[in-house]
């Protein structure tokens, strides 16, 4: 273990947020999302729901500024009649880490799926709320931080 650092965030996923560079993505996947199909580089979570993994790896990562959207967010199919309560709670938490007055976007289902697959990694976890998923875009550390 190491100082400062939630046990909630594996050896295996510092090491990717490690890897990955300024304008790399990340997702974040609900237990529905289709993960193993989608990516070569998956990191489990299992036992986790994403608010328990996001705020922790939020302190660590920081999120692309350069962009109009550094967040997507899967957009309700339409004619579903699912609520997104934990979209608010994401909203809420994003305001301590970005100074973006919209930082969301909302990305048509098989468009997030196929923006899944281009991104560096999907990080899955148990989350059973639906339309949990989210994708982060890396950003870069300022001398200030």
């Amino acid at each position: 273990m190491l100082k400062g650092i939630s046990p909630v965030i594996s050896p295996d996923l510092i090491k990717v947020l490690m890897e990955m560079g300024h304008g790399d993505e990340i997702v974040l996947a609900d237990g529905n999302f289709p993960a193993a199909s989608h990516s070569e580089r998956i990191i489990r979570c299992d036992g986790l729901e994403m608010l328990d993994l996001l705020e922790p790896l939020l302190r660590l990562f920081p999120l692309d500024e350069y962009v109009e959207h550094p967040v997507a967010l899967m957009k309700v199919v339409p004619g579903d009649t699912v609520e997104t309560p934990i979209w608010e709670s994401y909203k809420n938490l994003l305001k301590n880490y970005l100074s973006i007055d919209e930082p969301i976007e909302y990305v048509e289902r098989f468009s997030f799926y196929e923006r899944a697959k281009k991104a560096y990694a999907i990080v899955a976890t148990s989350e059973k709320v639906q339309y949990a998923n989210i994708i982060l875009t890396k950003g870069v550390i300022k001398n200030d931080d």
